[in-house]
């Protein structure tokens, strides 16, 4: 059985998918030195991957706010992750539901990197 999620946790997964799909319209992208090393054109499908996913699970969306994915580009685990911070981005958004106080920060990272 699938709990349903809340008001809150709907907003933050439509705010997550927003900064997800905008690729970091009115927040930021981050990719790490391993994704960086790779060739631009293999950076571009991995960041349209991002965009585009939509494999979300129990196992990899527990609390249903669709704030991390994974999937592999050849042959390589792939990461992503968004974290919400305060606008002083020095600690967590005290309400990640209210873009007001929330910069999201979305992460692409090799799993190894992890």
């Amino acid at each position: 059985m699938t709990n349903k999620p809340t008001p809150q946790t709907q907003r933050i997964a439509e705010l997550n998918d927003l900064c997800r799909k905008a690729r970091g319209i009115g927040d930021q992208w981050l990719i790490t030195p391993g994704i960086s090393a790779l060739p631009q054109t293999e950076q571009a499908v991995i960041c349209e991957r991002v965009m585009c996913f939509a494999d979300f699970t129990p196992d990899n969306n527990p609390y249903g706010e669709r704030d991390f994915g994974a999937f592999t580009h050849n042959g390589q685990k792939i990461f992503w992750k968004i974290d919400c911070y305060a606008p002083d981005m020095c600690h967590g958004s005290e309400d990640p539901a209210d873009p007001k106080q929330t910069v999201r920060v979305l992460t692409i990272m090799l799993a190894s990197e992890y």
